[in-house]
């Protein structure tokens, strides 16, 4: 039996890596890991239970290149689990060309250095993968952090934002935009949990404008799109509009993209273009990203069909912090 999901594509690759690190194989990856008493595959299955195997494989690969250097800075550890992420990239897709396992490493340090102070997740609501990713990261970045890391999530919906907090045990803000006058207020919060997941701000909006005002309130300095029911209604418009207000206010934004790639199709309510809404997504990432992963941002299915893992992308930003900081803490 295979270890995981499209060994026989991926398995030269993993083993360049392996060899390069002096590592014997997977199997002792995951032996040197459990050794340091770090659980990849557990701490995978409970940021997202739906990810494939392969997930948990390219996690533990990480890890184990982390373990074997003896890296202890937080960053540091992250950009090494994405060269194990990278490593599970089938040679010639969408994901390796675009280098989506690195990509990942590198935008969970970012999130792990002291000069990023908010992160949102700018994605649609009825998508549970963006509060996967956001628990996390509330529930490990700031333990490594010295000034904590405020985590929002800005999506499409008031009602299906509350819905989210109050699942989720995040705090729900309720605002207010007055297209008047452009001016956003708050109307009021609740924090549906103590602890941890409450510091999690969850917005909900009306349509683009309240969207990007949420984005100027926040001071968002990162954030990553989904590609789910909303991404040409909101999440691609808020992203785009807003990287470029904060370029004319002389204001620094690194703007990620989620998903799209070859293939990556919308509902038909969303685009009435037939075949031609094929990559509609993929091409407004495009337009506004600094760094542009593919598949979706939830779906572990399509962004395995990319060629990366069996896992959303959402979900993987907060499991790429997670796994360094467990590390950096061991």
């Amino acid at each position: 039996m295979p270890l995981f999901e499209n060994y026989e594509r991926r398995i030269d690759q993993i083993n360049q890596t392996l060899s390069k690190y002096q590592i014997a194989s997977l199997s002792a990856a995951r032996e040197m890991c459990y050794a340091a008493g770090i659980q990849p595959d557990e701490l995978v299955r409970q940021i997202q239970p739906i990810a494939f195997e392969n997930a948990s494989w390219a996690y533990t690969l990480g890890a184990a290149l982390a373990l074997k250097q003896g890296l202890r800075q937080p960053e540091e550890i992250a950009s090494t689990i994405g060269k194990g992420l990278q490593a599970f990239c089938i040679p010639g897709s969408v994901a390796d060309q675009r280098k989506v396992g690195i990509g990942h490493g590198n935008l969970a340090a970012r999130l792990l250095k002291e000069e990023t102070q908010c992160f949102a997740f700018l994605a649609g609501h009825e998508s549970f993968a963006a509060a996967e990713g956001a628990i996390g990261l509330a529930m490990s970045a700031n333990k490594v952090r010295k000034t904590p890391l405020k985590v929002i999530l800005n999506g499409l919906g008031k009602d299906a934002a509350k819905i989210i907090a109050r699942i989720n045990g995040f705090t729900y803000v309720q605002t207010n935009y007055n297209y008047y006058t452009g001016e956003l207020t708050e109307v009021g919060r609740k924090a549906y949990s103590k602890g941890p997941r409450a510091q999690v701000l969850c917005y909900g909006a009306n349509e683009v404008r309240e969207g990007v005002a949420i984005m100027h309130r926040e001071e968002v300095e990162v954030s990553i799109t989904g590609n789910s029911t909303n991404p040409t209604r909101f999440q691609h418009p808020v992203a785009g509009t807003y990287k470029a207000e904060r370029f004319h206010m002389g204001k620094a934004y690194f703007s990620v993209a989620s998903g799209g790639g070859t293939g990556r199709t919308l509902h038909p309510d969303n685009m009435g273009a037939g075949p031609a809404s094929y990559c509609m997504t993929d091409t407004m990432g495009r337009m506004h990203a600094d760094a542009q992963f593919a598949g979706s941002s939830s779906v572990p299915a399509h962004v395995e069909m990319m060629g990366l893992i069996g896992m959303g992308n959402n979900p993987m930003v907060g499991a790429t912090v997670a796994l360094a900081v467990a590390i950096a803490q061991r």
